[in-house]
């Protein structure tokens, strides 16, 4: 009987792993076999430190949603927000490596055949944000647990131009309006920070997120053998 469980949550820590990787500086190699890429070789060795964080539905009152709509309301910046499709990889692609320039946390540059991947993941999400005209910022959602309860921002991408203007607001708020539409089960949001990420984290603490754990990744997190 525990044979499923088991296989489940390979499955699961293949996906995590591989989405992981995707968007953190290693290179892909031969065989769907990743590894360290020179460049970031010592940090790697050494571990990179993520800062676990959560946010209860049970908190997520009328009053917090009042609040952070109050705040949308009160942006200049208008956003319209649609659910990716494969028409949208070279547009995430573009959105990606612009954004993850001017962040402390490591990167390298994605790939289409990356973002493909990704998408075609059945619990995986993009939702993009237009601003003026311009895909401006993204958000990666994926959803985990027997019923999908468990709701993961895995990447939120905002380009240079409108960073710091309350995108990632619009978009943590257009993540809810989706996750209630779509998940009723849904227990808990969770998402993790790069320690040195200082930006990124005051903002996920602003919004109601709290610690819950710290992770240190080493070299074998990033190392995925798949058969062909």
């Amino acid at each position: 009987m525990s044979y499923p469980k088991l296989n489940r949550k390979k499955k699961l820590d293949l996906k995590k792993r591989k989405i992981r990787a995707f968007f953190l500086s290693i290179e892909t190699k031969k065989k769907q076999k990743v590894e360290i890429d020179k460049v970031g070789e010592e940090l790697y060795r050494d571990g990179m430190v993520y800062i676990q964080m959560k946010l209860p539905v049970e908190k997520i009152t009328q009053e917090f949603e009042a609040k952070l709509k109050d705040k949308i309301e009160h942006n200049i910046i208008k956003a319209k927000i649609r659910k990716a499709t494969k028409e949208d990889l070279d547009i995430l692609k573009d959105i990606y490596n612009r954004a993850w320039l001017t962040s402390n946390t490591p990167f390298r540059p994605i790939t289409k055949t990356d973002l493909q991947k990704i998408l075609d993941y059945p619990e995986t999400v993009f939702l993009i944000a237009k601003v003026y005209g311009v895909d401006a910022a993204f958000i990666l959602l994926d959803f985990e647990g027997r019923n999908n309860e468990y709701a993961i921002i895995t990447a939120l991408a905002v380009i240079p131009r409108f960073q710091r203007r309350g995108l990632g607001s619009v978009l943590g708020m257009a993540s809810w309006q989706y996750i209630k539409d779509n998940f009723p089960n849904l227990k808990e949001i969770r998402t993790e920070v790069y320690r040195d990420n200082k930006v990124s984290y005051s903002f996920i603490r602003g919004i109601g997120f709290e610690e819950y754990d710290i992770k240190t990744y080493k070299k074998e997190d990033f190392e995925i053998y798949e058969k062909e």
